[in-house]
């Protein structure tokens, strides 16, 4: 009798699908190296590789519509856009770059769109499952709806005359009508470029410009630079240098002209002595003034204007705490859409969290001294006490454990370059990394910053009433957001931290302003060890800003703040750059090129510093000694 053959293991219903999808895929893409990886997580290329959602099991028609539409989608970019060429082109950042981004591959996805008629209804799927979540439905105001998304469903429209769906037609017509007004001759010129991407570009940013988005262009991307390029390299650095000089003349020069005033008062008290100072304050206030206490070498934390860094109004500035920026219905909404994404990170973030976990634990261990002449009755020699009433070693103590008492802070950015999977992993980040501190006895404070407006609000309309004096300092109006506070259960906060899924919440960055304000709330809290972590993607971006002052106001600012909490602050401050380069502001900094390695960068850094405290520890023979620097 033959022995029986090696049974062919059954596969999945969706492994063809899946290897069908691949060759279709690398067929658009026109490479052979292009490759489909199944994974967890948004769809996305990286280099040659097409990350894809794995499908179920069995999987939709629905489901499979969509798939084969994002796998259509990203083959049309491998093979239609340059990437080297997008980076020149696209603007400076925030609400410009956002759209310009939506818009390229609004002309990407029109390509293979108007050329195959089965790619187009892959690709509207996944267009209509894009805006399934209904949020856009019933908008109303332009606030509560994004205009990127609004730009690259028209153009969408013009290139391909395929309507918005039907989730997301609201969203179109709050925008159609400014659009079409402020730039429809821009978009009739679209549709015969969609072949050329760097004409299509350039067309684009004239809809930016003319939609009053691209104040503030990318460095080197402007079309001077372009076409001087060659020419003088280093044109476009010696003009940067001549703006900065141009807006610290400006500034200088504005000082001059109020002897009398807030800025003549600073500089008359940095030329004084500390001698002439201690005998003004001998002489007593003047009648209805109150004493002030001298205080010697203010920080740049305390007095940001005396080390050149203006707000032009703070009347409009806010702090708020979540809840109060969204209603109840809402915040439930976006916590069962964090829950859903949140499944698919929360075996990777949960396996780094433990051993986060494992590692603050092992610090915490109880240890105790035997054979003591005081303390607390040792039960375990019991029998020596009535053998021998007299002998004085029965007793035990618990040692001091070398852990101190931990607050960690966790300031994320809230700009609008943060849309789509970075705020989505960053929250749910937060959120793991906080219930997996809070089970070790470390408390935890998640805060985010952005503005409450796209170039300026309030402030910048101040400062045009007032005839837009020159060097204004800051021209936007901050909101510093509280998700969760230090001393709050998680539980509490669960709700509040799904409010970074809002659309229209992300806006523009002051990096700056925002360490200072998180710092200072380090600053008040009893705990012995405070730890500060930021989590940004890039330089600080506000168009109004940087509009009046010279290209590098706000991150000098930035650089002064970062240097003050690093030489003098008891507060250990730590920075993840997401996509962008930080290690040249912070010291202690780390930057990732995917969004999906915040988790494993945020453990990494805080178990660096828990182990760095142990070791300080053990050299100088006393619990805590790391990290304790005294404040001038």
């Amino acid at each position: 009798m033959a022995a029986p053959g090696p049974t062919k293991r059954k596969e999945a219903p969706s492994e063809p699908f899946k290897r069908a999808l691949e060759v279709c895929t690398r067929a658009v893409a026109g490479d052979s190296e292009v490759h489909v990886a199944f994974q967890p997580g948004r769809p996305e290329l990286i280099g040659k590789i097409v990350n894809l959602p794995e499908p179920s099991r069995v999987p939709s028609a629905r489901e499979v519509a969509v798939l084969r539409g994002w796998a259509d989608s990203l083959a049309l970019t491998a093979a239609c856009h340059d990437n080297s060429l997008h980076n020149r082109l696209f603007p400076g950042g925030g609400q410009a770059r956002a759209a310009f981004d939506a818009i390229e591959r609004a002309r990407v996805e029109a390509v293979g769109a108007n050329r195959m008629d089965g790619m187009a209804q892959n690709l509207a799927a996944k267009i209509d499952d894009q805006y399934a979540h209904g949020r856009f439905a019933n908008v109303r105001n332009r606030e509560d709806a994004p205009l990127e998304d609004a730009l690259a469903l028209i153009v969408r429209e013009r290139l391909t005359g395929l309507k918005a769906p039907a989730s997301a037609q609201a969203l179109v017509d709050v925008w159609q009508k400014h659009i079409e007004q402020k730039s429809g001759d821009v978009l009739d010129q679209m549709d015969a470029l969609a072949d050329d991407q760097a004409a299509f570009g350039r067309l684009v940013k004239k809809l930016l410009k003319s939609l009053e988005m691209n104040e503030e262009p990318h460095q080197g991307s402007s079309e001077e630079s372009e076409q001087d390029e060659e020419e003088s390299p280093d044109s476009g650095q010696d003009e940067q240098e001549d703006n900065d000089g141009e807006g610290e003349s400006q500034e200088s020069h504005s000082e001059e002209q109020q002897p009398d005033g807030e800025a003549g008062e600073q500089q008359e008290a940095a030329e004084h002595a500390p001698s002439d100072q201690f005998e003004t304050d001998m002489d007593g206030p003047e009648d209805g003034e109150t004493p002030q206490p001298w205080r010697p070498n203010p920080s740049v934390l305390e007095d940001p204007e005396r080390y050149g860094y203006k707000v032009f109004t703070r009347e409009h500035d806010e702090t708020v705490e979540a809840e109060e920026l969204a209603m109840p219905e809402e915040l439930d909404r976006l916590r069962a859409f964090l829950d859903k994404e949140l499944r698919n990170l929360a075996a990777v973030v949960s396996r780094l969290a433990n051993r986060l976990q494992r590692k603050l634990l092992a610090q915490q261990n109880r240890a105790w001294d035997f054979d003591l002449d005081e303390g607390a009755l040792d039960a375990a020699r019991l029998t020596r006490v009535i053998i021998d009433p007299m002998a004085p070693l029965s007793f035990k103590q618990e040692r001091d454990t070398d852990f101190r008492d931990t607050v960690v802070t966790l300031l994320l950015d809230n700009s609008g370059s943060m849309r789509g999977r970075p705020i989505m992993v960053a929250a749910c980040c937060a959120e793991i990394l906080a219930r997996t501190l809070e089970r070790c006895g470390v408390k935890v404070e998640i805060l985010g910053f952005t503005t409450r407006a796209w170039k300026g609000g309030q402030s910048r309309e101040r400062w045009i009433e007032a005839g837009k004096p020159p060097a204004p300092g800051r021209l936007n109006d901050l909101r510093h957001i509280i998700y969760k506070k230090a001393d709050e259960p998680w539980r509490r906060a669960r709700r509040s931290l799904a409010l970074m899924m809002r659309e229209g919440l992300l806006k523009e960055n002051i990096d700056g302003e925002a360490l200072a304000w998180a710092h200072q709330r380090l600053l008040g809290r009893p705990e012995q060890r405070r730890i500060l972590m930021m989590i940004s993607d890039g330089a600080p971006v506000d168009d109004s800003t940087l509009s009046a002052n010279s290209g590098t106001y706000l991150e000098s600012h930035l650089r002064q703040v970062i240097h003050e909490i690093e030489t003098r602050s008891p507060v250990e401050l730590l920075a993840i750059g997401i996509g962008h380069d930080v290690t040249r502001y912070y010291r202690r900094a780390v930057t990732i090129t995917d969004p999906s390695e915040l988790a494993g960068a945020m453990t990494e850094k805080l178990v660096e510093l828990f182990d760095e405290d142990v070791r300080a520890t053990q050299r100088s023979g006393q619990p805590g000694a790391y990290g304790r620097r005294r404040l001038n």
